[in-house]
């Protein structure tokens, strides 16, 4: 007789499918093994920190100078933290939301226990920052709540809220590994006064995340607000392209690159968050219905348009994953005409999910070494950011590589002190 397996473990093993594709699209039906939790290990043991590739990856670069700049900070407010999640990512009722928090906590490593989720998820990445090279920084981001069109927070349909208060606290409890970037919808009416607060207390950037904020970037109301990122010299970091992890009020073609020509337009320097390498959206130049093109082509025409040389830029976090086509990779480290625009970002705490990067995918692509795929393997399982760097340190395409210019990204975001 065949034995039936438990209802609760089947509804699991179906929660964890439907939140890896949730996050990293329907490339993960195929993984290389078993590896689906983070084991959570301690510090990478003396041979693996001292492995050439390793060495390799820190070799040519000043630490002091490679800021990280994609970040997140995560946890469930059951602290002073102010952090709030929603409803449907701590309900089982509602699978693919839940398990997507599962992920994002378990690549964070947090302890499951009332009141230590936000400590512990700090306390990681302090264990992790142990594991870097003395200098190296992390850009912790703030994530405001979505808006209406006039202004008003929608928490109830915000997916989570992370206050600049709680990303300043923790930046500024650990100066040596931490910087903070600050998120302000720009619907606020409030918003340039926030924004000049941030900046003084030192913010060394913005965050936004329009699909889900419900932020039209070439929407009017925004000027006021890019006039000020513009006289602070703050950079906007924002998400372009498709959005698979966070879901809210906007719409999708909000994440349009195009869209950003508005704040490049009055003097903001734009960051596009991983270089728009996934979805598609409309070619506004063709037509507001025009046809739909993939989102990094149309980051291409941004980048290469001489208006854009010196506003606008492209970080590289989560090019890496399954869900991204390698010849993306492979123009993005061919264009070396770009690489001086070009910013490293991990986008933690996803390189914690183990199943949404595949480095031996990367090497069947030729853009990795085979012989590096399980040392990745190794690493990845200790510190999912020294993975990362380590990762896109070791990326190769005809025999080319990202130079040290593109991790070395603090030049980008010092330069932005307005306090």
């Amino acid at each position: 007789m065949a034995r039936h397996e438990p209802a609760r473990r089947r509804w699991l093993k179906t929660g964890l499918g439907l939140g890896a594709v949730a996050l990293g699209g329907a490339g993960l039906a195929t993984l290389d093994g078993p590896r689906l939790m983070n084991p959570c290990r301690a510090a990478l043991p003396p041979a693996l920190a001292d492995h050439p590739l390793v060495r390799a990856a820190w070799q040519g670069l000043d630490a002091s100078l490679v800021w990280d700049c994609h970040a997140h900070l995560a946890g469930v407010g059951d602290r002073d933290s102010g952090i709030r999640v929603s409803d449907r990512m701590m309900s089982p009722w509602h699978p693919a939301e839940y398990v997507q928090r599962i992920f994002y906590m378990n690549a964070g490593c947090v302890h499951d226990a009332p009141g230590r989720v936000d400590d512990s998820f700090v306390e990681r990445l302090h264990n992790l920052m142990e594991g870097m090279a003395p200098g190296f920084k992390l850009m912790l981001f703030a994530f405001d709540h979505a808006h209406d069109g006039a202004g008003r927070a929608l928490p109830e349909v915000s997916a989570f809220y992370v206050p600049d208060a709680w990303a300043r606290r923790v930046a500024q409890a650990e100066p040596r590994w931490f910087e903070w970037v600050c998120s302000i919808h720009p619907y606020r009416p409030d918003a340039v006064d926030a924004l000049e607060a941030a900046a003084a207390a030192g913010a060394r950037a913005v965050k936004w995340l329009p699909p889900a904020m419900g932020i039209d970037p070439a929407d009017p109301r925004c000027d006021r607000f890019y006039r000020a990122l513009a006289r602070l010299e703050l950079p906007l970091i924002t998400h372009a392209g498709e959005e698979k992890a966070v879901h809210g009020v906007g719409a999708p073609d909000w994440g349009n690159p195009l869209r950003l020509r508005r704040a490049m337009g009055q003097g903001v320097r734009v960051v596009l968050a991983h270089c728009a390498t996934l979805g598609e959206d409309v070619d506004l130049d063709r037509s507001a219905d025009g046809p739909r093109v993939a989102s990094f082509t149309l980051f291409q025409r941004l980048m290469d348009e001489p208006a854009a040389r010196d506003r606008l830029f492209g970080d590289i976090s989560a090019i890496i994953l399954r869900n991204r086509d390698p010849a993306v990779i492979h123009e993005i480290i061919a264009r070396s005409d770009w690489h001086d625009r070009l910013l490293f970002g991990s986008d933690y705490p996803l390189p914690g999910i183990l199943p949404l990067t595949s480095p031996r995918a990367l090497s069947r692509a030729g853009l990795l070494d085979p012989a590096a795929v399980p040392v990745l393997g190794e690493i990845q399982e200790h510190n999912p950011l020294l993975f990362d760097l380590v990762l896109k340190r070791a990326l190769r395409s005809d025999g080319q590589a990202l130079p040290a210019r593109v991790f070395e990204t603090r030049r980008v975001f010092e330069r932005s002190r307005s306090a």
